[in-house]
């Protein structure tokens, strides 16, 4: 068993370390608490085409450079809001996105943000749906994990079993598609499915003007 002292020390060290340990961590927000079940991996700028500090610190990004144990929230696809934990040295950015959890408190309230979901371990299975059931938002950009604010991360009763742990690649992303650098509980019913991300072929020029 380890407290939120040690978690603080988990997260200052490397991202796939800190990975592992996320797994069984509760994440309490919005009078909803999800027990992690499935993260992914992002180094920062050395080697890892996929992290969103690859090309450098941005406004949006500047998080992710440090100190750990902070939240990195970004909005994608127009609709959605993702979070990460910020990881390793201040300086060094890395973070781990939460992928999915199950409800472990808050069920009710889970349910009203979500009432269009039918089965219960579906209300968290995905970065977007675990912050919509949390009730995160663009907000929670900066705010700190590991204290007594209004989200909280919290280390689990006991560290999970590496045995029970399974790694592959990453979701959806089109740069090191193939790095193993996602991790989840096997067997686990709120692990989201996996899809390769696909790259839409280059539309091509022809005689009669653009072809599909």
């Amino acid at each position: 068993m380890y407290d939120v002292t040690d978690l603080a020390h988990l997260l200052a060290g490397p991202v796939v370390p800190a990975a592992h340990g996320l797994l069984g961590c509760r994440l309490s927000a919005g009078g909803v608490t999800v027990r992690v079940t499935e993260v992914e991996a992002y180094a920062g700028t050395a080697g890892d085409p996929a992290s969103h500090a690859y090309r450098g610190r941005t406004p949006r990004n500047s998080v992710m450079f440090g100190p750990s144990g902070y939240a990195y929230v970004y909005f994608t696809y127009g609709m959605h809001w993702c979070m990460n934990v910020v990881t390793g040295p201040e300086g060094e950015a890395s973070a781990v996105l939460l992928r999915a959890g199950e409800i472990v408190a808050g069920l009710d309230v889970a349910r009203s943000r979500r009432p269009a979901v039918r089965r219960d371990v579906d209300l968290a299975r995905g970065p977007a749906r675990l912050c919509s059931a949390l009730g995160l938002d663009g907000s929670a950009y900066g705010v700190h994990l590991l204290g007594a604010g209004p989200v909280r991360l919290t280390a689990p009763p006991a560290p999970v079993d590496p045995a029970t742990v399974s790694a592959g690649p990453r979701v959806g992303v089109t740069g090191a598609h193939d790095r193993p650098w996602r991790f989840w509980i096997t067997g686990d019913p709120t692990v989201s499915a996996y899809r390769r991300h696909v790259p839409k072929p280059a539309r091509t020029a022809g005689a009669s003007g653009v072809r599909p």
